[in-house]
């Protein structure tokens, strides 16, 4: 069985993914599907004045939220997976994720920015699929119209 990671951050274009993992699933007769959401430690001054348990317990809440839509629309079609919830920079972590965790596909969704955009911005998507060992299998968001 395919064992399949599937970073999420809660948007709409990032849940869309779940429409290719299962189209997938249906194809490969099965995946071992892991859903992950990255939180982004919070530095500075404020870890002065927020306990490391009440920063640990935001940073879970968060990453549930973000993983609420995908784990409905999988429970709701009775297909197993499991979540996860890790804490870095979004892309290295993702990516050392993968590769630490032995999975054999990563797909993620884009948030579908032009060439210029992205190069200004940069890309979570961009930078993981540079970056991994693990293939990587990206899903445009549908264009609108």
């Amino acid at each position: 069985m395919l064992k399949v990671l599937v970073p999420l951050d809660g948007s709409e274009n990032a849940n869309r993914v779940l429409d290719h993992v299962m189209k997938l699933r249906a194809v490969s007769g099965g995946l071992d599907i892991h859903l992950l959401n990255v939180q982004i430690p919070v530095d500075g001054h404020a870890r002065s004045f927020v306990s490391h348990d009440d920063l640990e317990t935001w940073h879970r809440e968060e990453g549930l939220a973000a993983l609420a839509t995908a784990r409905a629309a999988l429970d709701a079609a009775g297909v197993p997976y499991t979540h996860h919830i890790a804490l870095g920079h979004v892309a290295d972590t993702i990516v050392r994720y993968a590769t630490e965790h032995r999975f054999d596909k990563i797909v993620m969704g884009t948030h579908g920015r032009g060439a210029l955009l992205q190069a200004l911005l940069g890309s979570v998507a961009h930078a993981v699929l540079e970056r991994s060992p693990v293939p990587v299998t990206l899903v445009k968001p549908q264009p609108p119209g």
